[in-house]
């Protein structure tokens, strides 16, 4: 009989707890189910209205981006080179405009699901006061004597169809909770996914940012330049003969002097790579995106191979040079390691990645600025170690790209600069991208 009177007590609480559970549930859906509905469909408008804007915008942008490549084609000028940049300017803008509206919408999308969390959570808090009620009732019905809780029944059936209809809803009821501790769970990792990737977006607004920024200081720079040659293209190309006079004897010297770093072997670092693939094996992917590749690798027409007076000293061109537009990030063509890295009057500001497991080396030269990466940091494919720029012997923005199966560095005494070699040892990145 006492084991009787607990059974009906515990299964008296759990339909107590079953009431109060589905009356709870009820008043949380009753609230304001008109205002939560409205405003779930306007952001969910919102939220469309502005994927379209983003659409729209990326069309825009493609239509810069085959404006850049067909300018940059004839730009033969410093006429031409504003266009480019003007170009380039309005491409950037126009990414900067995606980006925030992508930062607009990850944040609505970020709001609804904090919504669903309060919600959820609201909802446990429900589950969770209506057993603290029942533990109550438990606690009130524990001194009732079986005649009172036998009165309170109309039959003995139904006293045990509430005992068995208790039974099975404890569990359902456990389980419920259960999940919606689940569900709150899963929005909580959502919503951190969601400010990560709003993270991002707002970490390349302001790379973005930086880029417009040094592009219109860019064009001001042309502008001035053409206000000094008063127009004049004859007076622009004798600044660019100059110039390309000016690297032929640069590239000249350097010859020489790693002839005799080789011949002395007066190396700083030397890496050599093993047992190659074959060429068009895929190793690593581009450095730059939206680029445009502007010189080939080996003797182009540019180059001038064989000629004491073209621009590499009649040397072939030892890398591909690309570019997206001053101040695009440079990525890593695959993982490895920094070997290298400083800044000298002919490749500006360089860095020098070893690639596992051939030891193959990429350097990306002439960068605006580079990431301040330490030689001996491990960095992954498509991590960002720079940006495009002009710096060192360079005539115009664009990323200059070198692989090398040997590779050695060494001091110019001339200016105590630290150089890599660029006659020997280097392949055509093409080979292997």
């Amino acid at each position: 009989m006492p084991r009787l009177i607990l059974n009906f007590k515990l299964s008296f609480c759990i339909f107590i707890f079953t009431f109060l559970l589905l009356g709870a549930s009820g008043a949380s859906a009753q609230t304001d189910p008109r205002s939560a509905e409205g405003s779930g469909e306007a952001s969910n408008q919102r939220i469309a209205e502005l994927q379209q804007q983003i659409e729209a915008l990326e069309k825009e942008a493609e239509q810069y981006r085959g404006n850049i490549a067909s300018e940059q084609a004839k730009a033969k000028s410093l006429q031409g080179e504003i266009s480019v940049l003007n170009n380039q300017i309005k491409k950037i803008q126009t990414q900067i405009a995606i980006t925030s509206k992508s930062i607009n919408k990850t944040s609505i999308e970020i709001e609804g699901i904090e919504g669903n969390i309060f919600d959820k959570q609201r909802n446990i808090d429900y589950k969770k006061g209506a057993i603290g009620r029942v533990i109550l009732e438990l606690y009130q019905k524990d001194n009732e004597n079986l005649l009172l809780i036998l009165l309170k029944n109309v039959n003995i059936s139904n006293f045990f169809i509430k005992i068995q209809y208790a039974s099975s809803l404890n569990a359902s009821l456990l389980n419920l909770v259960d999940e919606l501790k689940g569900e709150k769970q899963d929005l909580e990792e959502e919503k951190a996914s969601l400010e990560g990737k709003k993270g991002e977006l707002e970490n390349l607004n302001q790379r973005q940012r930086q880029q417009n920024s040094s592009l219109s200081q860019t064009k001001t720079g042309k502008n001035h330049l053409l206000t000094q040659t008063k127009g004049q293209e004859a007076a622009y190309q004798k600044m660019l003969t100059e110039v390309e006079q000016k690297k032929t004897l640069f590239f000249t010297e350097l010859k020489e002097l790693e002839t005799r770093i080789i011949q002395g072997g007066l190396y700083i670092l030397r890496v050599q790579a093993v047992n190659l693939p074959p060429k068009g094996t895929n190793l690593f992917i581009w450095p730059q995106d939206d680029y445009r590749v502007t010189q080939g690798y080996g003797c182009t027409s540019y180059a001038r191979c064989g000629r004491s007076r073209g621009p590499y000293g009649g040397a072939p061109h030892n890398g591909i040079d690309m570019a997206s537009g001053y101040g695009s990030p440079v990525k890593t063509m695959g993982e490895g390691e920094i070997i290298a890295n400083g800044k000298n009057d002919g490749f500006g500001n360089w860095v020098a990645v070893k690639h596992p497991p051939y030891n193959l080396v990429s350097v990306y030269g002439h960068m605006s600025a580079f990431e301040f990466l330490q030689v001996g940091t491990l960095v992954k494919a498509g991590q960002v170690i720079g940006y495009e720029g002009s710096t060192g012997n360079s005539t115009g923005s664009h990323l200059h790209l070198s692989l090398y199966k040997e590779f050695f560095t060494y001091i110019r005494e001339k200016n105590g600069q630290l150089y890599f070699n660029y006659f020997e040892g280097s392949i055509n990145p093409l080979d292997y991208l």
